[in-house]
């Protein structure tokens, strides 16, 4: 059985949690991998000579693409072991996270690239940026964007990642012929409001000398703390750290549109449109960054995301991406839920 746990010597090699074995086990690419996790969680145990830090009983944390599990290395000091699923996303995730070299993203320890598997500073999984009220969000968040800013360099690992304007001249040729084969499941004028900011940020419009690495995936639940870096010991966003970037190279306003659609609960009940402006404005004044160029980034982000969702046939996902989206092309869509009733990322199935 998958979840069963593997013997290493005296000790166990931790089960499989049930949210990720459900999250693979429908594909065959998905079910030979959690076939093969047990086994190469042991190997990188034995070779970087760590120690498994969970209490009896206790599973290890899994996110959307991977395991990763408390250890402990050979000098007793923490760390925490992450393997992942070998898609696109998580080849990439170490080089950018040697870049960084700890500077505002999880410190990277070693790596092994056959088994996309890495070994990570431990941070606490339980403080995440999601509990901190908004205001002080904002504060943390702009000073890891700054930190996570660099300029493209000689450094091999700038090969590795794709580009934030490819990406947008790609959409310009998806996104209208995905939005015809699902029927049209949105007005026109949103998908015309993407395609206009695709075009205008696209290889056409891009500012390369604005280039920058980016983290496109830095949400609330992917700040977490740095145990023992309070803010009394440092400046508030060096007591966080960012995980799970999902890197790219190009404009870093492209950086804000998962703020925009995680923690709709937290706009008020009226005007919560002009509210999740403001907090576009608010997040990227924080980060340096321009908000107008935010605000055009979110359209397309989120129409893509809307029709991803109509592809998989998640409701309550399109939905809230087609308020966000709406919402910050001028005028919220007519017969959407309030978005204090639209489900968070990953829970509207």
């Amino acid at each position: 059985m998958l979840s069963d746990p593997v013997v290493r010597g005296s000790a166990p090699v931790p089960p499989i949690p049930p949210d990720l074995f459900r999250r693979y086990a429908h594909s065959s690419g998905g079910r030979a991998w959690l076939g093969r996790l047990p086994h190469l969680l042991l190997d990188r145990l034995e070779q970087w000579q760590l120690e498994v830090d969970l209490a009896p009983g206790s599973l290890p944390w899994s996110g959307h693409g991977g395991l990763v599990v408390p250890v402990r290395r050979e000098d007793g000091s923490p760390a925490a072991l992450k393997i992942a699923f070998p898609h696109e996303e998580a080849k990439v995730e170490r080089h950018a996270l040697a870049l960084w070299d700890g500077h505002g993203a999880v410190a990277l320890l070693a790596s092994e690239a056959e088994s996309c598997a890495m070994l990570l500073e431990r941070l606490d999984a339980g403080s995440a940026l999601a509990g901190v009220p908004l205001d002080d969000a904002a504060e943390v968040w702009g000073g890891l964007v700054r930190r996570l800013g660099l300029a493209p360099d000689h450094r091999p690992e700038w090969r590795e990642f794709d580009h934030i304007a490819a990406r947008a001249e790609q959409w310009s040729d998806e996104l209208p012929a995905d939005w015809d084969q699902l029927g049209r499941p949105f007005p026109r004028w949103l998908l015309e409001a993407a395609l206009e900011v695709c075009q205008t940020r696209g290889a056409v419009g891009r500012r390369s000398a604005h280039d920058l690495l980016v983290h496109t995936d830095l949400h609330f639940l992917n700040v977490l703390a740095r145990p023992g870096v309070g803010p009394e010991k440092a400046p508030a966003d060096a007591a966080y750290a960012a995980i799970d970037p999902q890197p790219m190279i190009g404009e870093p306003e492209f950086a804000v549109a998962p703020l925009l659609w995680n923690r709709l609960a937290d706009l008020p009940a009226a005007q919560s449109g002009a509210a999740l402006l403001r907090r576009c404005h608010e997040f990227s004044s924080a980060a340096g960054l321009e908000p107008d160029v935010a605000r055009q980034w979110g359209i397309a982000r989120e129409v893509e995301n809307a029709l991803w969702y109509a592809r998989e046939g998640h409701r309550g996902d399109l939905a809230r991406s087609l308020w966000v989206a709406s919402t910050l092309a001028g005028k919220a869509l007519d017969g959407l839920p309030h978005p204090h009733a639209l489900p968070e990322p990953g829970m509207g199935a």
